[in-house]
């Protein structure tokens, strides 16, 4: 079981990481906007289609960058959510306690090996 001071640090970490991509949304979601304004008012007949392809290229994959920080904040905010409740540390799937080394290499981690393994060979 991760000690008090263990669980402190751990729950320092992950806040940190929750503003650290809340950041990165929101900037990625200004980018977008500002993006999608200047796409508007685009002249599609001055714009040669490789740099229109270019330019689409580009916001689809700063959207997928985006979806992917989204699902990783999703994660981080399930772990807080587990450590208010009191069950952080704990596999979600069989009860069993995580390891404190795996914890610290993946502080958003809900699962324990075994069950991780399972999930990811199906």
């Amino acid at each position: 079981m991760l000690d008090e001071k263990k669980r402190t640090e751990l729950n320092e970490q992950l806040l940190e990481e929750a503003a650290r991509l809340g950041a990165i949304i929101e900037r990625i979601d200004r980018l977008e906007r500002n993006s999608l304004s200047e796409a508007s008012g685009e002249n599609v007949y001055r714009d040669h289609m490789a740099d229109q392809g270019s330019a689409t290229f580009e916001r689809e994959l700063d959207m997928t960058l985006e979806a992917n920080e989204r699902a990783e904040l999703v994660e981080v905010r399930a772990a807080l959510e587990r450590m208010s409740a009191g069950t952080y540390g704990v596999c979600v799937n069989c009860g069993v306690e995580i390891p404190e080394g795996r914890l610290e290499a993946a502080p958003t981690a809900s699962l324990c090996m075994t069950c991780k393994t399972a999930e990811e060979t199906r």
